[in-house]
C-alpha cells in the first residue's frame, strides 16, 4: 500500500537548515508544525492509549494493517496480504519486502513474532490497564491467563508469519491497525530496555526506549522531545514508500484551545485539531482551511440504572422522546454532524437501518412519565464535564444546556453537577455516584465490538445495569470469524440495545481541523490515521 502522494519533490534537510532536492530544489518550507493539546504519554505506542501519543506514533511506526485513506476500513500496510483459516484461529501474513526499521534492522517475519511475543509476555506494571490497555482488553490477557486470545506466532520463512489464536476474534484484522500494535525494531527495544518500566500503575515510569529511542518503519524518525514544549521528527531517507514534501514535523504543545487558534492566526503553527464550533466560521472567513473529519464518533446521554427512577423502562423511554436530536445538532454541534439512531456510526459493520427509534415527541414523553407515576414531574441529577473538548463532545457545557432545556419542557427537572475532566471520568466510570450524563467515543478501528462491546460488553459503573443476555450476545458475536455473519448478528444486537434503552444515542459529531492557507491538502481520517508525508504544501 502506498500512503503518500505522488509527484512531490523529495528533499533532505542539511545541517544548515537548507533543503536540497534529490531531483530539484523546492521552494516550499518543508517544516510542518502541528499544535496538540498535550504531551504524549510516551513514545512507545504499545504502552499508549491517548490521542496525542497515537498522533505522533502514526508517523514513526507502521503496523501489519493500515486503513484506507479517508476511511476506517482496514487495508494492507506492512503485510501485503493475509489469509485466515475457516475456523478463524490462524492468520498467515505475507510481508512487504525491502523494509527496514529506522536503526537499519530488517523488517521480517522474525520481527513480527518478536512484537507479538513481547505483548503476550508482559508482566508486572507492563501488564496493567494504564500501560497495555489495548492489548489487555482486545487479546483477553497475557501469558498464563486463562482467557488469553493469543496462542503463538511462527516465522514460516523470511517474509511469511502466522499468528495463531485460542479462539476466533472477528475484529482481529481491523484491530491490528491500532498504533498499539505497530511493528517496532527488536534491536532497539532490546538495546534501550523497552520493557523496563517502573513506578506504579497510577504513575508509570517509562523506559529509555519510550522516552528517547522509538524505532519504527514509518516515514519519519524521532529527533527530540522537550516535554511540555514539542516533539520533533525528521523524514526517514530510506523509507520504503515515496517521500512527500514534509521533511520535518514539529508537534507543539498548546493546551488552551483559544491559544491554539491564536497561534494559527499568528502564523506560528500550520494547523491544529478540535477546533471549537464557534471558531470555524470566523477562521474560514479569514482564509484559513477548515475541514471536518468524516464522523466516526458517537455522543450519547447515558442512564445510570443504579438510580431507582432510571430502572423504570417507562422513564428511560420518556427521556428518549424528550430529546430533539435535530435541534441539538443544528444549534450546538459542528457542521457535518449526523443525528444518531444507535451507538455505532453508519459506516460500521452491523449498523441497523431498521432499528427501533424514539423520535422527538414531548407529548408522548409526558404521557410515559405520568404512566410511570411522575405526573407531577421528575427530578434527576445531570452530570457533565467542563473545560474539555473531545472529538465526540466539542462543547459539553453547551450540550448540557441544550439537553437540560429539552428535558425541563416535559417536566424533568435536572440538578446539574459539573466536574473537571479527570474527576468526571473517575466519577462516571469508577463510582455509581452519578445520574444521567453525557459522554461518547471515537472509534479506534472499524469493528462493531469497538463501540457496543466497549459500552455494553460487561457490567460497569457507568451504566449501572446487569444484562447477562446482552453480555453473552456480544461475547458470541465477537467470535464470529465471517464478517457478513458477524454484521447480521450485530444488527440484531443493536436492536436488542435499542429495546433495552441504556441511554440515548444523540449524534455522530464531525471533529474540525484548521490549517494555514499554505496547507493545500491534509489526509483527514475518521480514525485519526494521518501520516504527514501525505500533506501537500504550497509556497
Amino acid at each position: 500500500m502506498t500512503l503518500v502522494l505522488t509527484g512531490c519533490v523529495q528533499s533532505q534537510r542539511t545541517d544548515d537548515g537548507d533543503a536540497e532536492g534529490t531531483a530539484a530544489a523546492s521552494d516550499v518550507d518543508s517544516t510542518f508544525i502541528f499544535a496538540g493539546s498535550s504531551d504524549p504519554s510516551g513514545l512507545d505506542p504499545a504502552f499508549a492509549n491517548d490521542g496525542e501519543s497515537f498522533r505522533i506514533s502514526r508517523n514513526i511506526f507502521e503496523g501489519l494493517i493500515g486503513v484506507t485513506p479517508g476511511t476506517a476500513d482496514p487495508e494492507p500496510l506492512l503485510a501485503e496480504d493475509w489469509t485466515t483459516t475457516e475456523d478463524g484461529l490462524s492468520t498467515t501474513f505475507n510481508l512487504k519486502s525491502d523494509v527496514t526499521f529506522h536503526d537499519g534492522t530488517e523488517f521480517n517475519a522474525e520481527a513480527v513474532c518478536t512484537n507479538f511475543e513481547r505483548w503476550y509476555n508482559w508482566t508486572g506494571i507492563a501488564a496493567t490497564e494504564s500501560l497495555s490497555y489495548y492489548y489487555g482488553s482486545l487479546f483477553g490477557g497475557f501469558a498464563g491467563d486463562e482467557n488469553a486470545l493469543y496462542e503463538s506466532c511462527s516465522a514460516d520463512d523470511e517474509l511469511t508469519a502466522t499468528v495463531n489464536l485460542t479462539r476466533p476474534f472477528s475484529g482481529f484484522i481491523p484491530a491490528l491497525s491500532l498504533p498499539s500494535f505497530a511493528m517496532q525494531s527488536p534491536t532497539a527495544m532490546e538495546e534501550y530496555g523497552a520493557d523496563d518500566v517502573g513506578g506504579s500503575e497510577e504513575a508509570p515510569e517509562y523506559s529509555e526506549y519510550a522516552e528517547a529511542h522509538p524505532t519504527g518503519t514509518g516515514p519519519f524518525t524521532f529527533d527530540s522531545w522537550n516535554p511540555g514544549s514539542e516533539v520533533v521528527l525528521q523524514a526517514y531517507p530510506d523509507y520504503w514508500g515515496e517521500q512527500g514534501q514534509v521533511q520535518e514535523v514539529i508537534f507543539r504543545v498548546i493546551d488552551d484551545p483559544t491559544a491554539r487558534r491564536q497561534a494559527l492566526e499568528a502564523g506560528d503553527i500550520d494547523g491544529y485539531d478540535l477546533v471549537a464550533p464557534a471558531d470555524t466560521a470566523a477562521l474560514d472567513e479569514a482564509g484559513f482551511n477548515v475541514m471536518q473529519r468524516d464522523p466516526f464518533t458517537v455522543l450519547y446521554l447515558a442512564f445510570n440504572q443504579q438510580v431507582e427512577e432510571l430502572q423504570d423502562p417507562l422513564v428511560r423511554e420518556a427521556i428518549a422522546h424528550a430529546i430533539d436530536r435535530d435541534a441539538l445538532v443544528t444549534q450546538v454541534l459542528p457542521e457535518g454532524t449526523q443525528p444518531a439512531t444507535q451507538f455505532i456510526p453508519p459506516v460500521v459493520n452491523g449498523y441497523n437501518e431498521d432499528v427501533t427509534t424514539y423520535d422527538y415527541d414531548p407529548a408522548r414523553a409526558e404521557e410515559l412519565l405520568a404512566e410511570a407515576g411522575y405526573e407531577d414531574g421528575l427530578e434527576l441529577t445531570f452530570n457533565y464535564p467542563v473545560n474539555i473538548s473531545r472529538p465526540y463532545m466539542p462543547n459539553p457545557e453547551e450540550i448540557f444546556v441544550a439537553l437540560s432545556g429539552q428535558l425541563e419542557q416535559v417536566g424533568i427537572t435536572v440538578t446539574p453537577v459539573a466536574d473537571e475532566w479527570v474527576d468526571y471520568l473517575d466519577k462516571i466510570q469508577g463510582t455509581d455516584d452519578h445520574g444521567i450524563h453525557i459522554l461518547g467515543w471515537t472509534g479506534d478501528y472499524n469493528d462493531t465490538d469497538n463501540f457496543v462491546g466497549v459500552f455494553f460488553g460487561q457490567q460497569g459503573n457507568e451504566w449501572g445495569f446487569d444484562n447477562p443476555e446482552l453480555f453473552q450476545a456480544l461475547e458470541e458475536a465477537r467470535q464470529i470469524p465471517d464478517l457478513e455473519e458477524a454484521g447480521e448478528r450485530y444488527q440484531e444486537i443493536n436492536e436488542q440495545i435499542a429495546q433495552f434503552q441504556p441511554g440515548v444515542p444523540l449524534a455522530h459529531p464531525a471533529p474540525s481541523l484548521a490549517f494555514d492557507p499554505r496547507v493545500t491538502s491534509y489526509p483527514a481520517s475518521p480514525v485519526n490515521d494521518e501520516v504527514y508525508n501525505m500533506i501537500e504544501l504550497s509556497e
